[in-house]
């Protein structure tokens, strides 16, 4: 039986723990008990962990062999803040299929009170992310960066930028993708509900982004984000 992975809050030498509201879900909901075995996961290593203390928001785990895991493909999403329930599903499915890191970013088009709300959302983003990477069994979750403005987050690096547009009726993302991809990461970046503005097209061209679209259909932006990330995937695999 696959064993169930946990990522841990510390790390001291061959001893890990969860604490906090991570611990209680373990204690409180699948009712551990000492001398259980999970699959742990801390620097990116997963080891086999046998639970040797349990206490009120806190549980150790004695740490044994290395088991081995596939590598996440360098991918970075560069996802418009939209409407935060949608978001958040975006972020979850996105952190399944295998993302490296996320940098919401402050669009022309992000409604104003979700801007000013986004940057305390940021902390939620992350426990949706290191849930799915434990149900997903990663090693560890993405990264998920505080919210940027474009102005900021069009000149982060990568061997291939790419950036969806309804606009775009010649590029498609596949094929972008199959020439493309080498050894290097790739950066997506999907826009808000209505898409990026003209002239934020403008500013990612002018800064070497290429521009590709998904197909003639208009997608949500949490569909586009994942339908996105799971061709890159797909191709990186």
């Amino acid at each position: 039986m696959t064993r169930r992975r946990w990522i841990a809050d510390e790390l001291a030498g061959n001893r890990a723990a969860l604490t906090g509201a991570h611990a209680d879900h373990l204690i409180r909901v699948l009712r551990a008990r000492v001398g259980e075995e999970f699959d742990i996961a801390a620097n990116a290593k997963v080891r086999r962990g046998r639970i040797v203390s349990i206490h009120d928001g806190r549980v150790e785990f004695e740490l044994g062999e290395e088991i081995l895991t596939t590598t996440v493909p360098a991918i970075t999403l560069l996802l418009a803040v939209f409407k935060f329930d949608r978001m958040e599903w975006a972020i979850e499915k996105c952190t399944e299929l295998g993302i490296s890191r996320i940098v919401p970013v402050i669009a022309r088009r992000t409604d104003a009170h979700l801007v000013g709300a986004a940057a305390k959302r940021t902390e939620r983003w992350r426990r949706i992310a290191l849930q799915a990477s434990e149900q997903s069994r990663r090693s560890a979750p993405p990264e998920i960066s505080d919210p940027l403005k474009l102005q900021q987050a069009i000149n982060l690096s990568s061997a291939l930028r790419i950036v969806l547009a309804e606009s775009e009726q010649h590029t498609l993302l596949r094929d972008v993708l199959a020439p493309s991809l080498g050894g290097g990461g790739v950066l997506l970046a999907v826009g808000p509900e209505g898409g990026w503005t003209v002239d934020e097209l403008h500013i990612f061209e002018s800064a070497g982004w290429i521009s590709a679209s998904l197909g003639p259909t208009i997608l949500r932006a949490e569909t586009a984000a994942i339908a996105a990330v799971a061709l890159v995937v797909s191709e990186l695999n």
